[in-house]
């Protein structure tokens, strides 16, 4: 018998005792403090010690108990960046994915695996106005985004053989950071992505976009895609879909969304994406709004012989050896990876356990959530919302009308007390140059009480920095 092999008996009892441990954490999270109270010396020297060369035997479910205490605790009061505490059932299913170990390449490695990860493909793909479309899952919204533009690239300026050509992707200035990201791995060049101003509401500006678009045509610049957003990072903006839609179809340029955030809201809002159905390929992220643990994306396309001319290069080693349309599938010829994880079983178990209607209403109550809370901020005259609430993204400072010359530095300072006290985790953001408290709800934990703590800490954290 192998060293590394366990015998059942042991599998269980350790089984158990992280199962326990996880249930503890679970339980005790609402009261915990959200962020670690150690410092960053203090967390580094836990992990400071020489590799082990013999074992430490069941010692490490204590090693994962101390770890606990350095994290960030995910619970109702959870609000920075786009982030939520994950879903028990996704995250059992993920550990049975770990020990069914299938590398999701083709349906010959792991015929199952593909099965469930092109059910709930097709489930979500009909659940958000998009039937038909295909997909895969990847680890987040920066490799979908990256895949999307790839398919892009090569169905306009094809680059696979004899290389990229640089060529223009228009997008809004409330991009991701991983689109510039994108056009520059794919020699496109960062140069050539135009960034089009926005409306008083953060969308691309169709007519900035049109007459961008104009000019580009006039000076022979080939046009690649429009990246259109459906949430932006900052303020959860929604770009008007079907006119970026139009005026791809017009000047015959690939659309592709990055729904990364906000995409997913179709399921309980499906009129706030308006428009979705048209685009050619769109990334949302199931770790965000369908509340999966990490990571959990999903890249949607209407042509997979787009994707197999993107990413189809395999070698014979890995040949279906099968005609058959479900024996020979092979997720790599579609899809940038090919060792590639079980992600779509915790999805799937997930969804089955609660039924899609419980995550309709889980994301009606994070926008409800955000509404309340731009409510709240409106009513406090210390507080000034400073961008429309869209989806479920708040910004908003702490102004008392002494000037803005100062009022970044003191927003920022109310942050880090926010922090240092832990009860509640929000983030920030840049809103048309001003330092914003940002809140962002995708957060299936959250109570109406927990909103209403956001507002209060702000003003505790306010008046411990200063005159509040």
């Amino acid at each position: 018998m192998s060293a590394l092999s366990l015998q059942p008996d042991v599998f269980r009892r350790l089984a158990a005792q992280i199962a326990e441990l996880s249930a503890e954490y679970l339980s005790g999270a609402d009261a915990r403090s959200l962020i670690p109270s150690l410092s960053g010396a203090e967390v580094a020297a836990m992990f400071d010690g020489a590799v082990p060369e013999a074992g430490v035997g069941d010692e490490v479910v204590d090693d994962l108990a101390r770890l606990t205490n350095a994290v960030r605790i995910g619970n109702g009061r959870l609000f920075p960046y786009v982030v939520t505490p994950g879903e028990s059932v996704a995250a059992l299913a993920d550990l049975y994915a770990s020990v069914l170990n299938q590398n999701v390449t083709a349906w010959r490695s792991a015929p199952a695996a593909v099965a469930v990860e092109q059910c709930v493909i097709r489930w979500i793909a009909a659940a958000v106005g998009c039937a038909g479309f295909h997909g895969s899952l990847t680890s987040g919204g920066s490799a979908a985004n990256l895949m999307g533009l790839a398919m892009a690239r090569e169905s306009r300026l094809p680059g696979n053989d004899e290389g990229a050509t640089p060529g223009v992707v228009y997008a809004s200035s409330e991009v991701h950071m991983s689109i510039p990201k994108a056009v520059g791995l794919l020699g496109l060049g960062r140069r050539n992505l135009r960034l089009i101003p926005t409306d008083d509401r953060f969308r691309i500006d169709l007519d900035a976009l049109r007459r961008a678009i104009a000019e580009d045509e006039a000076k022979g610049r080939p046009g690649v895609a429009i990246v259109a957003s459906a949430g932006t990072v900052n303020t959860g903006a929604i770009d008007d879909l079907a006119g970026a839609a139009a005026l791809a179809t017009e000047h015959d340029l690939w659309l592709h969304v990055d729904g990364a955030y906000g995409a997913l809201a179709a399921l309980a809002e499906p009129a706030k994406l308006e428009g979705l159905s048209l685009v050619d390929s769109v990334s949302m992220d199931a770790h965000k709004w369908l509340y999966q643990p990490l990571d959990c994306s999903i890249l949607f396309y209407r042509d997979p012989e787009i994707a197999r001319r993107t990413f189809a290069h395999s070698d014979d080693y890995v040949r279906p050896l099968s005609d058959d349309p479900v024996e020979g599938f092979a997720f790599f010829e579609q899809s940038l990876e090919l060792s590639r994880r079980f992600r779509a079983l915790k999805l799937w178990a997930s969804i089955r356990y609660h039924g899609l209607s419980a995550f309709r209403a889980a994301i009606a109550a994070d926008l409800r959530h955000a509404l309340l809370l731009a409510e709240r901020v409106e009513g406090e005259p210390a507080l000034q919302l400073l961008a429309p609430v869209e989806l479920s993204a708040v910004c908003f400072r702490w102004n008392d009308g002494t000037g803005e010359d100062a009022l970044d530095d003191r927003n920022a300072a109310i942050l880090s007390r926010m922090n240092q006290r832990g009860r509640v985790a929000i983030s920030n953001a840049t809103i048309r140059g001003s330092f914003a408290l940002r809140a962002c709800f995708v957060n299936h934990l959250t109570t109406d009480d927990d909103v209403v703590a956001i507002v209060d800490e702000v003003l505790v954290a306010a008046a411990e920095t200063g005159d509040g």
